[in-house]
């Protein structure tokens, strides 16, 4: 099946899928760049997918990587409206995941970094369906006064973040934490130390452990 958006997929090596994990990346990046992190993680979670799509909008300071919502307009509320497209974009995309594959959102954990952990919040707070998990790096929550009005379900989220990030700052996973304790979301951070704005070693190993923890021992 060609799902509408363009993407990498790494299968299972016995073609096996029982479970699923979709990483979204960041602004400027692409489905190749987040699909690295899969190389360690394909050989501790078997008969799982990775679906790694490409944003549904190039990227206008990197015309080789894409966006899932534009930030080239300083405002905030457009930028809301664009990431709701977004969400919808990936919706759908979901869904056809969902089919060919007969899973459903208790078999998937969405991740995404920067960009992408932002709109993996938002749509794990948002389906009408919990996922397994969501597991998001370098990201925060775009509008909190939005996204209190449109929570229908809470995921349980893992979120991972650089004490150095200089691009999205810490203190947005401090700001997270609370709003998601607030509306009663489980939630576990973790701070890496000396850690700009990627996804260090230690960051994919503590974010493994957790969809092992989630995806295989719920």
């Amino acid at each position: 099946m060609k799902f509408s958006l363009d993407t990498k997929i790494i299968k299972p090596e016995n073609n096996n899928i029982k479970n699923a994990v979709i990483l979204l990346h960041g602004y400027g990046g692409d489905g190749n760049d987040i699909s690295a992190i899969t190389l360690n993680w394909k050989r501790f979670l078997p008969e799982t997918i990775f679906l790694c799509p490409n944003g549904h909008e190039v990227c206008p300071i990197n015309q080789n990587g894409f966006q899932w919502f534009d930030l080239e307009k300083d405002d905030l509320d457009y930028i809301l409206q664009e990431s709701i497209k977004a969400e919808k974009k990936l919706n759908l995309f979901i869904n056809e995941i969902k089919s060919e594959f007969n899973l459903n959102n208790s078999k998937i954990c969405l991740s995404g970094f920067s960009q992408g952990c932002m709109i993996s919040i938002n749509l794990g707070l948002t389906m009408e369906e919990e996922f397994n998990c969501v597991v998001g790096f370098s990201g925060k929550i775009i509008d909190k006064e939005n996204i209190s009005k449109r929570i229908k379900s809470k995921t349980k989220i893992l979120l991972i973040h650089g004490d150095q990030d200089v691009v999205v700052p810490p203190s947005n996973l401090l700001e997270a934490k609370d709003f998601l304790m607030r509306h009663k979301v489980n939630v576990e951070t973790k701070m890496i130390d000396n850690c700009g704005h990627h996804i260090p070693i230690e960051a994919s190993s503590v974010a493994l452990n957790y969809i092992k923890k989630n995806l295989y021992f719920k």
